[in-house]
């Protein structure tokens, strides 16, 4: 029987850019570092470097309730390997953030 990462959805990959919805302080992060365990059932985590200096360590697996993306980390760019280009996404303010002017 022969083990692989294809029963996990993948948000950040190597070279990503990130940031925090609830953290501003930390300023923009990094993907420095991706871990996927081939064991049935294994973690799948991200290490971030971000503005602040400090690495801090997540869950990747999109299908798991502790995925990083529900704890507030959005993409703000993607590395294509294959063009070279960096797709750059618009970072949204949360609706409770946003300041409505009258």
């Amino acid at each position: 029987m022969e083990y692989g990462t294809k029963d996990k959805r993948i948000y950040l990959r190597l070279g990503d850019r990130v940031t925090h919805l609830h953290h501003e302080e930390w300023g923009e992060g990094a993907v420095v570092e991706e871990r996927t365990s081939i064991v049935p059932g294994g973690t799948c985590l991200v290490r971030l470097l971000w503005e602040d200096g400090l690495q801090r360590t997540f869950n990747n697996d999109l299908d798991s309730e502790q995925c990083c993306y529900f704890f507030g980390v959005r993409r703000l760019w993607s590395l294509d390997l294959n063009e070279w280009k960096p797709a750059r996404v618009e970072r949204r303010v949360p609706r409770e953030r946003r300041i409505e002017r009258r």
